[in-house]
C-alpha cells in the first residue's frame, strides 16, 4: 500500500502509528497492493472552507474524504491490470478540531485522531451513515478495525 502523508497545519502531531493504521484499513478493506491514498492534516480555517466549498456546509469539521474511485462497503476498487494502481482518494483532517472533539468527548486526542483515519478511508471505500442503518454498520466496522491496533472507538 502506498500511503502519502502531510502535515500541512501549524500545530505537529505525533503521526508515527497513523499510516500503518491506514495500511492496516486498506489491506482489511481488500485493495490491491498497490492502491495508494493521500492523508494530509489542515488548520481549522482550511478544513472550514473546504467544508463550505464542497459540502455546502458552514464552519469546520474534523474530517472530509474525496474519493476519487467508486466502491462500497466490500466491494473496493478494482486494479485494471494494464492502467495504473488504484487511488482510492484523499483524506483531510484538521487536528485542531479533532483535539476539541476528543476534549469534548472526555477520550484520548490520539484514539479520536485514529477514529478520524478510519473513518475517512471508510468513506473513501463507500462506507456511510446517512440513515441509522449504515451509522450501525460503519461504527461496527471501526470498531473492528480500531481494535486491532487496540484502540477504542470513542
Amino acid at each position: 500500500m502506498n500511503v502519502f502523508f502531510a502535515d500541512e497545519q501549524m500545530d505537529p502531531v505525533d503521526s508515527s502509528d497513523l499510516v500503518p493504521l491506514a495500511d492496516l484499513v486498506m489491506r482489511a478493506e481488500g485493495l490491491p497492493e498497490e492502491s495508494e491514498v493521500a492523508i494530509v492534516f489542515i488548520d481549522r480555517d482550511e478544513i472550514a472552507a473546504y467544508n463550505e466549498q464542497y459540502l455546502g456546509k458552514a464552519g469546520p469539521t474534523d474530517v472530509l474524504s474525496f474519493p476519487i474511485e467508486d466502491g462500497s462497503p466490500g466491494e473496493p476498487p478494482r486494479r485494471d491490470p494494464e492502467g495504473p494502481p488504484v487511488n482510492i482518494g484523499d483524506v483531510f483532517i484538521a487536528p485542531s478540531v479533532v483535539r476539541d472533539n476528543a476534549a469534548r468527548s472526555a477520550v484520548a486526542f490520539e484514539d479520536e485522531l485514529a477514529l478520524m483515519v478510519v473513518h475517512g478511508l471508510l468513506h473513501l471505500l463507500g462506507w456511510d451513515h446517512e440513515d441509522d442503518d449504515e451509522a450501525v454498520r460503519m461504527e461496527a466496522r471501526e470498531r473492528e478495525l480500531l481494535g486491532s491496533v487496540g484502540k477504542v472507538r470513542p
